[in-house]
This record gives structure tokens, C-alpha cells and sequence, in this order.
């Protein structure tokens, strides 16, 4: 049977394109035998998004929306729409028409090799200056940190392996790095050339300053995938060697008033070497609090720091834990052999037994009766 699929689309303001959408997405879909949904989120649209939404959905059952109260972005809308996806591929796309739905099913065959199809506008419709320059800078800089070379990080058009794409936690613009945050979890990755239309209806809403947060954005992640689990490596070495430096211009200070018998009191190396050890050690101390910080995020949220592609087999030791009790079934048990009566010990009589056993049962249930309180006794009124 072949895999479902969650086609999730973040929507802001696109109320012209959303009709021209859903058929190109059934036109291309339809033929594959897929079940497939249509994931629409829209971004807090001031315009009749919504409406368009509503009517999509009353006559398809396959599309489903998730509206937000307010804009919150991209990345956010995204994530929302993961987050309710069912599929086991989930595919992403943007809603302006540009991406072409058609690529959709050749993105799908290529999911069954690989973890992460990533589209590659090679013939973009978009201006030069304004759009293709500034992706190119992106790009390039995207693919030196991170290592994964890609090049077109900004093609919404994405397909996902739902194991995967779930495991992703989005925030400000993380959304583009999402290959790159994928490959840190081992994934494989591959890039497919995909159709680029110009737009038809509305504006863009993208601009040369979201290129300036893709490049903070672009630190961060670096410095999530160097140090995220040990941020220690990061402050350590800048705290050690400032407070090295400091320690060795006040250890020649030293000497010099000692041995030389120079006066230091009025010397900026003095006050140096003070700043530089005094820097050193809240810099490392940085490290520490936020070596203590990253264990507590990653407990509470109960993240692994690994993810297993593949488990064959199960342990001929059995599912016991090496901390826990093993088991036992009832028939394993074997029942303790009764004690022999002793030589020479007179045996009782059946009726002796029979009153013994009534005499215990009874001392039993007087035991077990529920007694007065005493505080209800004390209360009780007097006849």
C-alpha cells in the first residue's frame, strides 16, 4: 500500500490563488492512487482567506485548516501545519502559485530513497536584485556553516519523511534551515529541479530585510549545531585564554616590582591584567550556567541525543530491564512441598481438625470486623 500524504500550506493573504491551488493540487495528486490531505494554515489573513478556506473545505474533506488568531509568520504557520499533519510523507509548499504542484508526485518517488526532497528553483521567476541576489548570498553562506549543500535552501516546495519532520522543533526563521537541522539527526538528503512560476496574484511578501534575519538566524543555528549539548566548549576556551593572559601580565607585574623593585601601582598593565582575569572567569562561569541550562532543556523535554534509523530484532535476553525485577510466570512457580509429620507425634483426630479450622475462622472475622470509634462512643447519647 502506497504511503499517505500531508500537503501542509502556510497562507497569508492569498485569497485569489487558493481556487487555482486546490485543483492543481487535485489535478496532480489524483493520478498517484495516494490518500492524500490538503493542510492549509492560515497566518491571521485579513483579507477573505478564511472564507475561500471554509468553502474549499465544506466541499473536499481532504482540506483542512488551521486558523490563527494573528499573524505569526511563516516558520510558525509551518510548524503548525506539521504538527497536525497525519501523513507518512509530508510535502511543503508555498501558496502563491509559483511552486508547481505537478513536482509533487516525481518529489514523492524520490521520498522512497530519501529522508528530505529538497526543491531547486534552477530557472527562478523572480527579480534579480531584490530576490535572486539575495538568495544566492544565503545560500552560499547557509551551505558553508552548515555543511549541507544545497542550493536553494528558500524553495518551500519540500517533501519530508514524517519520522523525521516531527522531530524538528521550528522557531523565528528556522523554517529554511530545516534540511540542515535534519541532517544533525542523520538524514539523508537530495535536491530536485522544480518548476518556478511568476506570481499571479497579489504581492510578495518577502524582502531584502528578512535576508538580515536569515543571516542571525544563520549564527544561531551554527552555534545550536557546535555546542548545543555543550556550550561549555564554546565560553571555555575564550574564558581560559583571557584569564591566562591576565594571570601572566600580573605575574611579570610581580616580578617586576619584586625583583626589579619597580613601581606598578600606576601602570595600566595593572588594571589589564585585573579586567582580563576578572573577564576570564565570567566568561567561564557563562559557560558553566549554560552548560547547567542546556542538561535542564534537554531533560525536561525529554529529548534523546540520538535517533535510531532502524531496529531488527529483539533481545534473546528478554524485555527485562537491568534495573527492574524479572518476572515470573504463574506456571513457573512451583508449589513449597507440605511438611511431614513428625515420628512419633500423635496425630490429631478429623473432628479435633474441624474444630481448630472454625476456631481460627472465627477469631479471624473478629479481627477483621470493623471496630467502634472511640470518639463515636464518647458521643453516642446516654439512654
Amino acid at each position: 500500500m502506497s504511503e499517505s500524504v500531508s500537503i501542509v500550506i502556510p497562507v497569508f493573504e492569498e485569497e485569489e490563488s487558493l481556487p487555482y491551488l486546490y485543483a492543481s493540487i487535485t489535478e496532480a495528486m489524483d493520478p498517484t492512487g495516494r490518500d492524500y490531505e490538503m493542510l492549509f494554515v492560515d497566518d491571521g489573513s485579513r483579507d477573505a482567506t478564511l472564507k475561500v478556506l471554509s468553502e474549499l473545505n465544506a466541499k473536499d474533506n481532504r482540506v483542512v485548516v488551521v486558523s490563527f488568531r494573528r499573524n505569526f509568520g511563516q516558520t510558525a504557520a509551518m510548524a503548525a501545519g506539521i504538527d497536525h499533519a497525519t501523513g507518512d510523507i509530508i510535502v511543503t509548499m508555498d501558496a502563491d502559485l509559483q511552486n508547481d504542484p505537478a513536482d509533487i508526485p516525481h518529489m514523492l518517488e524520490k521520498a522512497k530513497e530519501f529522508d528530505v526532497v529538497s526543491g531547486w528553483r534552477k530557472r527562478r521567476k523572480d527579480p534579480f536584485i531584490s530576490r535572486k541576489l539575495p538568495s544566492l548570498i544565503a545560500n552560499g553562506l547557509i551551505s558553508k556553516v552548515t555543511g549541507v549543500k544545497l542550493h536553494d535552501y528558500g524553495c518551500t516546495l519540500k517533501a519530508y519523511r514524517k519520522e523525521v519532520i516531527k522531530n524538528v522543533r521550528l522557531y523565528g526563521e528556522m523554517h529554511r534551515f530545516i534540511p540542515a537541522i535534519a541532517n544533525w539527526y542523520g538524514a539523508s538528503i537530495t535536491e530536485v529541479e522544480t518548476t518556478h512560476h511568476e506570481r499571479k496574484y497579489g504581492k510578495s511578501k518577502y524582502g531584502i530585510s528578512r535576508t538580515i534575519r536569515v543571516i542571525l538566524d544563520l549564527i544561531t543555528v551554527k552555534f545550536l549545531q557546535t555546542f548545543a549539548t555543550r556550550p561549555i566548549h564554546a565560553f571555555g576556551p575564550i574564558g581560559l585564554a583571557l584569564g591566562a593572559i591576565g594571570f601572566l601580565i600580573a605575574l611579570y607585574l610581580s616580578f617586576d616590582k619584586v625583583i626589579l623593585g619597580h613601581s606598578i601601582g600606576s601602570r595600566p598593565l595593572l588594571l589589564l591584567s585585573v579586567l582580563l582575569i576578572i573577564l576570564g572567569v565570567q566568561i567561564l562561569v557563562m559557560g558553566l550556567l549554560a552548560e547547567v541550562l542546556a542538561r535542564t532543556y534537554h531533560e525536561s523535554q525529554g529529548k534523546p541525543i540520538y535517533t535510531v534509523k532502524l531496529h531488527l530484532g529483539s533481545s534473546p535476553l528478554g524485555a527485562t530491564g537491568a534495573d527492574e525485577p524479572a518476572t515470573v510466570a504463574p506456571e513457573q512457580i512451583k508449589p513449597k512441598p507440605k511438611p511431614r509429620a513428625r515420628r512419633g507425634a500423635p496425630r490429631r483426630s478429623a473432628s479435633k481438625r474441624t474444630e481448630n479450622a472454625a476456631g481460627t475462622k472465627a477469631s479471624a472475622a473478629s479481627d477483621t470486623a470493623p471496630k467502634a470509634s472511640p470518639v463515636a462512643a464518647k458521643e453516642a447519647p446516654l439512654k
